[in-house]
Formats: structure tokens, C-alpha cells, sequence
């Protein structure tokens, strides 16, 4: 099935949601040299990146790895809003919408995605 095929089986709101995790998966990959290679940077944009990959060809296994990557992105970015108290606000910003976004496209995904025919 060619990528054209399949942009025209898939909603606004999926490949919404499908570009967010892709864009997420490479800016976590932009600031692990910034962070001195921190690994659950590393972590996180793989797993953004086999999630994106995972909902776009609608494969089974994608709402799984939505929820471990939804507990993880969580728990990363509010330990950081934590860790950093707001003293620096572009960072604070960008967790809080890290942490909202993901919240709100996984549960969207998760909730209104028909289940696979056998």
C-alpha cells in the first residue's frame, strides 16, 4: 500500500497526533547532545518515534507503547518541572506542553481508534 493509499485511510486528528509523535521523537533527539547524552532523552525519542511509526501503519502493539510512553513522558516531564522549579520558563513552558500534549493525543488515540479486524 503506497504512503498516499494510506494518508487517505487516516483522519486529520490521527496524523495529527501521528506528527506530533514523530516531531517529539526528533527534538528529543536534537537535545541529547545539549544534555550531555542523557539517556531517557534517548529512550523517550525512540520510543516516540516506533509509536509514530506504529499508528501510521496501524499496527496492534501501538496503543501498548502509547501507555508506557505515556507513563514515561509523564513522569519525565514533571520530574523536570520539578527538578527545575520554573527558574528557567522556556523549559517549564515546553514540559508543561510536552506533558499536556501527550496526554491529550494518547488518550485521543486510545479512546477513538477502532479496534483491528481480525
Amino acid at each position: 500500500m503506497s504512503i498516499a493509499t494510506k494518508l487517505k485511510t487516516i483522519n486529520r486528528t490521527e496524523l495529527i497526533s501521528i506528527a506530533f509523535y514523530a516531531i517529539a521523537g526528533i527534538i528529543l533527539f536534537a537535545f541529547l547532545p545539549l544534555t550531555s547524552f542523557a539517556p531517557q532523552l534517548g529512550l523517550l525519542g525512540i520510543l516516540s518515534l516506533i509509536a509514530a511509526y506504529g499508528l501510521f501503519t496501524k499496527r496492534a502493539w501501538a496503543p501498548w507503547l502509547l501507555v508506557i510512553l505515556l507513563v514515561g513522558a509523564s513522569t519525565f516531564s514533571l520530574y523536570t518541572l520539578y527538578s527545575i522549579g520554573f527558574s528557567n520558563a522556556l523549559i517549564g513552558i515546553g514540559m508543561i506542553a510536552y506533558a499536556v500534549l501527550t496526554w491529550v493525543f494518547a488518550l485521543y488515540i486510545l479512546f477513538k481508534r477502532k479496534p483491528l479486524e481480525p
